[in-house]
Parts: structure tokens; sequence; C-alpha cells
């Protein structure tokens, strides 16, 4: 059972909703994400560095039909630190101190 703990970096709206989706799958492609959130390009790639810089996300690029794709994928620790985070919601929800 995971820990709860309360995380700033996962805490941000978009980053929180970032997380939710990588957690269901190995990886997710960039446009993927940003159609997901209805944010733009630039507002992503900001979203993703603050979770890379964390250690929380992976990020890879590979060529496919003559364009670099990027794709984004939760690390461990970027697992444990959402699953703690979504475990103190809860319980921050449910009024237990």
């Amino acid at each position: 059972m995971t820990a709860p703990r309360f995380d700033e970096v996962v805490h941000a709206p978009n980053r929180l909703r970032i997380c939710s989706m990588l957690s269901r799958m190995t990886e997710v492609e960039f446009a993927a994400i940003r159609e997901g959130l209805g944010v733009s390009d630039s507002v992503l790639s900001k979203q993703l560095k603050a979770l890379e810089d964390a250690g929380y996300l992976t990020v890879r690029k590979s060529p496919l039909e003559g364009r670099t794709r990027t794709w984004a994928a939760l690390t461990d620790t970027g697992r444990a630190a959402f699953a703690g985070h979504v475990a103190e919601l809860k319980r921050l929800a449910e009024g237990i101190e």
C-alpha cells in the first residue's frame, strides 16, 4: 500500500492530469496528451519539463513518417509520487487527520 504524501510537483492541475493519463499506460504521445488537456504545445512542454526535472517522467523522441514524435512515460518514482499524492487527496477528502 502506498503511503499518503502530498506532492507539490504532482499537485498542479495539468501535471496531476498528465500523471493520471500516464499512470494507466506505458507511454503516451505528446499530441494525445496535449489534446486530452486542451492546452498549447508550449504549456504542455513546460509541464512535462517540470515532471521530468523532478525525475517523475521520461521523454523519448522517435522518428515516424518523416516527423519526430515525442512520447512521455512515468518513471517508477513518478508512479509512486502520483500514487502517494492520490492517497493523500483521498485521505484529506475523507477528513482523516
